[in-house]
This record gives C-alpha cells, structure tokens and sequence, in this order.
C-alpha cells in the first residue's frame, strides 16, 4: 500500500512524518466524522499510466466517494440546475440543504488531512475554527443580506441541537445498546464545555435585561448594541484562551481515548491525500457551500411561505439537523460503542464553538458591515436556551449515564420544536431611510 500512496505523499514533501503529526490529532470530532469515512479501493486508479492523471483520480476517489454520504453529491448539480433554470424555489431550498450534509462531512475529513502535515497546533486551530463552517458561512450570507433574525436563529438552533437532540439522541442509543454495562465518561470536559455555555449564555442574557431596565427602547437600543460588541470580544478572548487550554495546558482533557485493537489500527493511519491537494480541495468545497448556503437564505422566506412553516422553525429546527447531520450520525455512532468521551466532545464542542466563537464573530463581522446585529434574543428564545444549558448541566453532573437522562433532553428538544412550531413569529424587515441606512420597520418584535 506504500507504493500506491507514494504519489500524493510526494506532493506534500512531507512523506513519513505524517504519521508522527496524525496521531496527536485525533480529537472527539475528528474521530466522530471519520465513523461515516469508507476505505476506497486504488488498485485499478494505480494502474493509470499518466502519474498526474493517476494523482487527480485518485484524489478524487478519496474526497468524493470516500464517505458513505457520497449518494447525496448528486443533489448538489441538481440545486444549482433548479436555480438557474427558475425552478420552484422551495425545492431549490430543499436540495441545498441535503447537498450541505455530504459537504460538511468533506470539509471536516480535508481538514484533518490537512492536519497530518501541519502538526497538532495548526490542525487543533484549523478544528476549532472550520469545524463549524457550514452554519458561518450561512450566517455570513444572511448578514449580507441583513437577515438577522436568521443569523440568531440559525446559531441558536445549532446549540439547542447539538446540547439536546444530539446528546439525547446519543444518550438513549447508547444506554439501550449498553443495558448491562456502566456507562461512565470523564467530568472534567463536560465541566469545561458547561462553563463556557453559561458565560455565553451571560453574555446574552444581559442585552435581553436592558429592555427591562430601560424606559424605553429607544434609550436602551445604544447602549444593547455596545453591550453586545463588547461581549462579543469578551467572548472571542474567552474562546482563544479555551482554545489554548484544550491544546497546550490541559491537552490530554480533550483527546479521544481509542481501545487497544483500535489503537493498532489508528497508528497506521496516514494522509491519504496531499498538503496541497487537501488545500484546493477544501477551498473548492468551501465555495460549494458558499453557494449553496446563498441559495438557502434566498429561498428561506419563499419555503417558508409555500410549506406553511415559519422562518424560525425551520432556522432554529430544520437548519442545524441538516448542517449537522453527519457529526449527530458519528456521535450517535460512538455512543452505540459505549464511547461517551467522543460523544460529549463532539455535542459540546460544537455547541461550545457557535456560542462562543460563532455568535460573537458575526457581531463583530455585522459591526464591520455597519449593520446592528446585537446579542439581543427575544424572551422565550433566551429562555429555551437557558433551560436548554442547565438541564443539559443537571444530566452530565455525576459523571454517569443512562437512556433515562437521554430521552429527557430529547424531550426537552420536542417541547421546544413544538413551541417554535405554533410560534411564527415575522421576520424583521429593514427598509432604506432618507440617509440610505437601514433601518427596522415595525414589522416584527425587536430582536
């Protein structure tokens, strides 16, 4: 197999020390996105005659069909077609979002290729910041559009996802298929991801008070939107800090533990792809889903509209199931293995990640784009994602686990899919005022 790998580990300049650069990479959500990775066969690619021609089949193999989520890549023509010959725009929605899940999935697998080359720094630094692209890059297209209440939405449904249909689901799978056996997993990277959510949470709370403080909106609408920017860089500093502590000081907290024969296996392990062919790869599936995420912010409100669902139900409910779908697969795979670790490390990873790095990257981004994106959730959003944290803390306290604890914060996740169901609140609108700045109408609630 050396030989038949020779080609693109030549590329990189690098051949042999991937190995060495691999192993200390393997966190929980790497491990989780490779449960859904499948070995391609190379032997007929090899026999190409034409080494470049033998390097980009053979490349292409890995990315594309190396995934047993490759049956969905043919959705993604499918969407841009229907877009450019003005098809129905919720099918167009519809086919977007399914073309997102094998893409999420590839841009997670070229980022750990990457990762073999870089050495475990860069490769951590490339995990916490691209592990969670899919939901940024929408939430940059939104902006862009000056849908906020999308922006907030779509982030909010990302924590409550992953806190609580992810971890629920993953819970009650694990406890039924683990009924005779003790199911138990490390507190210290639960404890650390739940205190990073609470000061998020802080964070968001305090923007919500100041309706209640103030006299009036008016009075209290400044001083929100200072309040959220100043957060949002308490938040990023928190973050890079958090960053540091999971791959330097307490590195040994956020690494998968594997069983011994799996053990053997991983040690073997090595980049199947090149540096650079790994890099344009990810950069082009980077702008497939940049485009896909702006075919789905078109058509939200048109979906919406046609499917009789509000906007918040499908950016709070529909949004995150769909750009999450294969790290919920791998997470509820793990737990299946009675391998709690991986499961709570992907689940509060990622929620960790959007509260504390996504929300407030996009208010910084908002404040560069000169629109007022503040942290600012209406009551009853603030409220679902605060009861979400702390029941979600009350489940993880005793270092124990059951399907009991599971089925709850599934449940949990029901109530409050239902509530944003019967809820629809509008959209807020922006309409140009004489100065050419947007300004909100009374369309909607303030957000």
């Amino acid at each position: 197999m050396a030989s038949l790998n020779e080609p693109w580990m030549v590329e990189s300049g690098l051949k042999g020390s991937s190995k060495e650069a691999g192993r200390y990479c393997r966190t929980a959500h790497n491990m989780s996105s490779s449960s859904l990775r499948k070995k391609s066969e190379i032997r007929l690619v090899s026999k190409v005659p034409c080494r470049l021609l033998r390097q980009f089949l053979a490349n292409l193999q890995e990315v594309i069909l190396g995934t047993k989520l490759s049956i969905l890549f043919p959705v993604i023509p499918l969407a841009i077609v229907a877009e450019c010959h003005g098809l129905g725009r919720p099918w167009v929605f519809a086919l977007s979002l399914l073309g997102l899940i094998p893409l999420a999935e590839r841009v997670s697998f070229l980022t750990e290729q990457i990762a073999y080359y870089t050495g475990p720094t860069v490769g951590g630094l490339l995990n916490a910041t691209c592990g969670n692209a899919t939901e940024l890059i929408i939430a940059i297209f939104a902006l862009s559009q000056r849908k906020i209440d999308v922006v907030k939405y779509s982030l909010l449904g990302s924590i409550l996802s992953n806190i609580l249909l992810v971890l629920g689901t993953s819970l009650i799978c694990g406890g039924l298929a683990n009924l005779r056996k003790e199911q138990k997993y490390d507190r210290k990277q639960a404890d650390v991801n739940c205190l990073m959510l609470l000061l998020g949470l802080l964070c968001q709370i305090l923007p919500l008070l100041f309706q209640f403080a103030g006299p009036s909106k008016a009075v209290t609408a400044n001083p929100t939107l200072q309040l959220s920017r100043a957060s949002s860089i308490v938040m990023l500093i928190a973050y890079g800090v958090y960053i540091y502590f999971q791959l330097f000081t307490h590195r040994q907290m956020f690494e998968a533990e594997e069983d011994s024969d799996e053990g053997e296996e991983s040690s073997e392990e090595a980049a199947v792809i090149g540096f650079w062919s790994g890099f344009v790869w990810l950069v082009g599936m980077t702008l497939v889903i940049a485009l896909l995420s702006e075919y789905v912010v078109d058509t939200i409100e048109v979906a919406s509209d046609t499917w009789g669902l509000s906007v918040s139900f499908l950016s709070i409910i529909l949004l995150p199931i769909v750009g999450n779908a294969s790290e919920h697969a791998g997470a509820i795979i793990f737990a299946f293995k009675n391998k709690l670790d991986i499961t709570l490390g992907v689940a509060l990873g990622s929620a960790t990640q959007i509260g504390m790095f996504v929300v407030p990257l996009c208010v910084i981004v908002a404040w560069i784009m000169d629109i007022k994106m503040d942290l600012n959730l209406n009551l009853i959003e603030t409220g679902s994602l605060a009861l979400a944290i702390i029941v979600t803390g009350f489940t993880l306290q005793d270092g124990t686990s059951h399907y009991m604890k599971g089925l709850v914060l599934l449940l949990c996740y029901i109530v409050i899919a239902a509530c944003f169901f019967v809820l629809k609140t509008p959209l807020k609108q922006s309409s140009p005022n004489r100065l050419g700045l947007q300004v909100p109408t009374a369309a909607g609630l303030a957000f």
